[in-house]
C-alpha cells in the first residue's frame, strides 16, 4: 500500500491540473446529479418493528387519510384581544390557499371547528330537552291512562253487578211463572248490559294499545337517554381539546399533507411556506411547525462558517504562509462537496433523515482538514531536510498517506458498523458519512499532492525556505518523563474524565421538539403559544387504536367510543380524548389522546407505556403511535442498541490496535482511553443539554433529554478520530522503539514527534465541530458538541497525557507480544517504515 500511494503522490504532483480538473468534474457531475435526481429528507424517525410501526400500518391500511404528514399553523392577535370577523375570514381564506397546494390533502379552519364543536353543544342540549319534554308526556300519557283503566275497572264492576241483577231477577220470574210476560224487558235490559260490556272491551283495547305505546316510547327514551349520555360523554372527554384558545386570541389551522414525513417534498413544504408567509392578515402573526420549515436548505449556517474561518487562521498559524494553509481547506471543502451532493443524488430512493447530510458535512471538512494536514506536515518537514521536492511529496504520500487511508478506514469502519444495530435511518446515516470520508481520503491522497506539486517550494513561508537542510532540524535528545510525573499525570487524568462522566448515569434519550429551536424561530413560536394557550400535550397527542376480535353492533358505535374513551380519560396525565375514526367493519376505533406534558417528557413516556399496557377487554387491543409514542420507541430501540454497538467497536478498536502496533497493553491502553474520553463526552453532553448547565453559553433555553441518536453517532465518530491520534502519536513511539530507541525514551519520541501535528489536527476538529454547537438545526448541536468535547477530552487528555504516563509507566513491557501471535499477524506497515528504507531520507524531531 506505502508504495502504491507512492507511486500516486508522484504522478499526482507531475499531473497537477489534470488531477485537479478530474477532481473538479467529479464535483460537477455529483452536484448535477443531486439536483436531478435527489429527493426529500425527513425530519422524522422511524424503526421498522417498533410498536408504533405497527399500528401506523394498520392505519395505513384502515384510514388512509391519517397516514399523512400533519403541520400546525398558529394565528395570534398582536393586541391580545379576541378575532375579529375580519381576521377570521382572513385566516379562513389562508388556509384554503394552503389546501389548494399540490401535495396538501386538506386544511381545517378552527373557527369553523369551534363553531361546530358549539352546534353539536347546542344539539346536545336541544336533544336532552327534547328528550325531558318527551318523558313528561310520556308520564302524563302514563297517568292519563291509568286514570282511563280504574275508570274501565269501576264500569266493569258496575256492569257485572247489573248483570247480577238481571240475571237474579230472571230467575226469579221463572220462578214464579212471570217470565214469559216480562221475557221483552229482560232481553231489553240484556242488550243493554252487552252493549256496556262492547264499550268497557273497545276502552279496554285503546288502553291497552296506549300501554304498548308507551312501552315502545319508553325503550326508544331510554335508547336515546343512553345515546345522549355517550355523546356527552365524548363531548366532555375532549372539552380539553380547542382549536381556538379559550381567550380568543390564538387559533391552531391543521394542515394535512398527502404524503408520509419521509416521503413529503422540499416543494410542496416550500409552496405551504410561501403562502403562509405573504399572509397578510392585520393584526395577527402567523407561525407555523417544524414540519413546515424542515428543509436541506442552509447545512452550513454562520457557526459553521466560523468554525471552518478558526481552522483557517489555525492553519495559517502553523504554517506561517498562505498556500499552505489554505490548501487543508480547498481539499475538504471538494471531498465535502462530492461526498455530501453525491450521497443526497440518492435521497430520491432511499430514506434519509435531514440531519444525515450535516452529519456528512461535519466528518467530511474535519477529517478533509486533518488528513490534508498530515500529509502537508510530513512533506514540510521532509523539504526542510532538503530532500527533493518530488521525492518528498511521494514519500509524504506513500507514510503519513498510508497513515491517513489506515485512519480513515477505523473511521468507515466505525461508521458502516452502525448498521449492526439494526435501526435503518442510523444505518444510512452511517453509510453517508463513511462515504463523505472515503471521498476525504481520497483527495487527501490524491489532490492534496497535486497541489503540493504545484506550490514547489511555497510550501514553506520564505524565513523557512532559507533554513532547508540547516541543522536546527537534527534529532534533538531524548529525556523520559520520570515515573512519579507519569503516576501522578494518569491518575489526574483519569480522576478528571470519570468525574465530567458522572452525569452520563441520568442520561435519558429522546427526539427533539419545538422547545429546542431556535428562540427567534416561527416553530419555537409555534411550539410555545400552543403549550401556553392549549396545553404542552396539545403539541405531540398521541394516537390510540383499539381492535376489537368481532365487529361491534352499528347500534353499540358510540357507546363503545364513549366507554373506551372513558378508560383512556382515566390514565394519569391525559388531559382529553376525542375519537376521530372508526373502520367500516367497526372493528377498529382511533382515538387522539392529549397528554399532560410536551412529547419529550418524562411523564408523556410514562403514560404510553401505562396506554399499551391498558387491557380494554378481553377481545380487544389497544395499540400507541403518533410523534410522542414514535420518538420513544426509536430513542429505547437506540438505547437498547448502544450496549452491542459499544461492544462492536471496543472489539474492533483491540483487534485493530493489536494489528498496527503488534503489541496487547497498547491496544488496551487505546481502548480504554476511549471509553474514557466517550464517557467524559456523553457526561458533558447530558450536563449541558439535559441539565441545563451553562444553559446560556451553549443556547440551551429549553433543557431536555440528549438527542437519541447523538450517544452511538458521537461512540462511532469518536472512536475512529481517537485511533487517528493513537495512531500518528504511539506509531512514532513503536517506530522510535523498534530502531533501538529505549521504551520510555520512544514514548518522548513518539509525542515530540506527532505533538504539534495532532494538537493542529485536534484544534481545527474541534473548531469545525465547535461550529455546529451553534447551528440553526436543533438536532446538530448536540452531536457538535459531543463531538468537539469528544476530540478535546480525546486528544489533550487521552492521547497526549494518559496515553504517555501510562506508556512511561510499563515501559519495555508495553510493547510485548506472544511469539505465536508475532508470527501470525500480518505486517501492515502503518507508519511506511518500508518505504522509507528504500528512500531514505534525514529524520528531523
Amino acid at each position: 500500500m506505502a508504495e502504491l500511494l507512492y507511486r500516486l503522490g508522484r504522478f499526482s504532483a507531475r499531473r497537477a491540473w489534470a488531477v485537479i480538473v478530474g477532481w473538479l468534474v467529479i464535483l460537477g457531475i455529483a452536484a448535477t446529479a443531486f439536483l436531478t435526481l435527489g429527493g426529500s429528507l425527513a425530519s422524522s424517525f422511524s424503526i421498522p418493528g417498533t410498536e408504533t410501526e405497527r399500528v401506523n400500518d394498520q392505519l395505513s391500511s384502515t384510514f388512509p387519510d391519517l397516514t399523512g404528514a400533519s403541520a400546525t399553523v398558529v394565528f395570534r392577535t398582536d393586541d391580545d384581544k379576541a378575532f375579529t370577523a375580519e381576521q377570521k375570514t382572513a385566516i379562513a381564506d389562508v388556509l384554503t390557499k394552503v389546501s389548494k397546494v399540490d401535495g396538501v390533502a386538506a386544511t381545517t379552519d378552527p373557527f369553523q371547528v369551534e363553531q361546530e364543536r358549539a352546534d353539536q353543544i347546542a344539539q346536545l342540549a336541544d336533544g336532552k330537552k327534547q328528550l325531558e319534554d318527551g318523558r313528561a308526556k310520556l308520564e302524563a300519557s302514563e297517568t292519563q291512562l291509568a286514570d282511563s283503566q280504574k275508570q274501565l275497572d269501576a264500569g266493569r264492576t258496575q256492569l257485572a253487578a247489573g248483570q247480577k241483577q238481571l240475571d237474579d231477577a230472571i230467575a226469579q220470574a221463572k220462578a214464579g211463572g212471570m217470565y214469559d210476560a216480562a221475557k221483552a224487558q229482560f232481553d231489553a235490559q240484556q242488550a243493554e248490559l252487552t252493549a256496556q260490556q262492547a264499550q268497557l272491551d273497545a276502552g279496554q283495547k285503546q288502553i291497552d294499545d296506549g300501554n304498548a305505546k308507551l312501552a315502545t316510547g319508553r325503550t326508544d327514551l331510554t335508547t336515546n337517554e343512553a345515546k345522549l349520555a355517550d355523546g356527552t360523554t365524548l363531548l366532555d372527554l375532549s372539552a380539553d381539546i380547542r382549536m381556538v384558545s379559550a381567550s380568543g386570541t390564538t387559533a391552531l389551522g391543521a394542515v394535512q399533507f398527502d404524503d408520509t414525513m419521509f416521503e413529503l417534498s422540499d416543494d410542496t413544504k416550500a409552496a405551504v411556506r410561501a403562502v403562509l408567509d405573504d399572509a397578510d392578515i392585520s393584526g395577527v402573526t402567523v407561525d407555523y411547525s417544524s414540519t413546515i420549515t424542515a428543509s436541506v436548505d442552509g447545512l452550513m449556517g454562520p457557526g459553521e462558517v466560523i468554525g471552518v474561518v478558526i481552522a483557517a487562521l489555525v492553519l495559517l498559524i502553523m504554517m506561517r504562509a498562505f498556500l499552505p494553509a489554505v490548501t487543508p481547506l480547498l481539499s475538504s471543502l471538494i471531498g465535502v462537496g462530492v461526498g455530501v451532493t453525491g450521497s443526497l443524488a440518492f435521497s430520491g430512493v432511499v430514506d434519509m433523515a435531514s440531519v444525515t447530510p450535516v452529519l456528512g458535512v461535519m466528518l467530511g471538512l474535519a477529517v478533509g482538514i486533518d488528513y490534508s494536514l498530515f500529509i502537508l506536515n510530513r512533506h514540510r518537514k521532509q523539504v526542510l531536510t532538503g530532500m527533493d521536492l518530488d521525492e518528498s511529496i511521494g514519500l509524504a504520500n506513500g507514510t503519513a498517506g498510508n497513515a491517513v487511508v489506515f485512519a480513515g478506514s477505523t473511521v468507515i469502519v466505525a461508521l458502516v458498523a452502525l448498521l449492526v444495530t439494526g435501526i435503518p435511518f442510523l444505518g444510512v446515516m452511517g453509510i453517508v458519512g463513511a462515504a463523505c470520508v472515503l471521498i476525504s481520503v481520497l483527495v487527501s491522497i490524491t489532490f492534496t499532492p497535486a497541489l503540493l506539486g504545484l506550490m514547489k517550494q511555497r510550501v514553506l513561508s520564505r524565513k523557512l525556505r532559507t533554513q532547508i537542510g540547516h541543522e536546527k532540524h537534527a534529532a534533538k535528545p531524548l529525556r523520559a518523563m520520570r515515573i512519579p510525573n507519569a503516576l501522578g499525570a494518569a491518575a489526574l487524568a483519569i480522576v478528571a474524565l470519570l468525574v465530567i462522566a458522572i452525569p452520563a448515569t441520568s442520561m435519558r434519550l429522546g427526539l427533539p421538539d419545538g422547545s429546542g429551536e431556535d428562540v427567534s424561530s416561527t416553530q419555537y413560536r409555534a411550539y410555545q403559544a400552543v403549550a401556553k394557550d392549549f396545553g404542552a400535550g396539545q403539541n405531540g397527542p398521541l394516537l390510540a387504536v383499539a381492535t376489537f376480535d368481532k365487529p361491534v353492533a352499528e347500534d353499540d358505535e358510540v357507546a363503545t367510543q364513549a366507554a373506551i374513551g372513558q378508560q383512556l380519560k382515566d390514565q394519569t396525565d391525559v388531559v382529553a380524548v376525542a375519537p376521530i375514526a372508526v373502520s367500516d367493519d367497526r372493528t377498529v376505533f382511533a382515538f387522539q389522546v392529549v397528554p399532560t406534558d410536551g412529547p419529550s417528557s418524562e411523564s408523556t413516556e410514562t403514560l404510553v407505556h401505562d396506554l399499551r399496557s391498558l387491557k380494554l377487554s378481553e377481545d380487544a387491543s389497544l395499540g400507541i403511535a403518533g410523534q410522542a409514542s414514535g420518538n420513544i420507541d426509536v430513542s429505547e430501540m437506540l438505547q437498547d442498541a448502544l450496549p452491542l454497538y459499544l461492544l462492536v467497536v471496543v472489539g474492533l478498536s483491540l483487534l485493530i490496535m493489536i494489528l498496527v502496533f503488534r503489541s496487547l497493553l497498547v491496544p488496551v491502553i487505546a481502548t480504554a482511553g476511549y471509553v474514557l474520553s466517550l464517557f467524559a463526552a456523553l457526561g458533558a453532553v447530558t450536563a449541558i443539554y439535559q441539565w441545563g448547565w451553562l444553559s446560556a453559553v451553549f443556547g440551551v433555553h429549553d433543557p431536555g433529554p440528549v438527542l437519541s441518536f447523538a450517544p452511538i453517532i458521537i461512540m462511532g465518530v469518536l472512536f475512529g478520530l481517537a485511533m487517528d491520534y493513537q495512531l500518528f502519536l504511539v506509531s512514532g513511539m513503536r517506530e522510535a522503539y523498534v530502531h533501538g530507541t529505549p521504551a520510555r525514551e520512544a514514548v518522548v519520541a513518539g509525542v515530540r514527534g506527532g505533538r504539534a501535528v495532532v494538537t493542529a489536527a485536534a484544534i481545527i476538529m474541534i473548531s469545525v465541530f465547535g461550529g455546529f454547537v451553534f447551528s440553526h438545526l436543533s438536532m446538530v448541536r448536540p452531536l457538535g458538541f459531543g463531538l468537539a468535547i469528544g476530540v478535546l477530552f480525546d486528544a489533550f487528555i487521552v492521547r497526549m497525557v494518559l496515553v504517555p504516563a501510562l506508556m512511561t509507566l510499563f515501559g519495555k513491557a508495553a510493547w510485548w507480544l506472544p511469539k505465536w501471535l508475532d508470527r501470525i499477524l500480518p505486517d501492515v506497515d502503518v507508519e511506511g517504515a518500508a518505504l522509507e528504507r528504500k528512500h531514505p531520507v534525514h529524520h528531523g524531531a
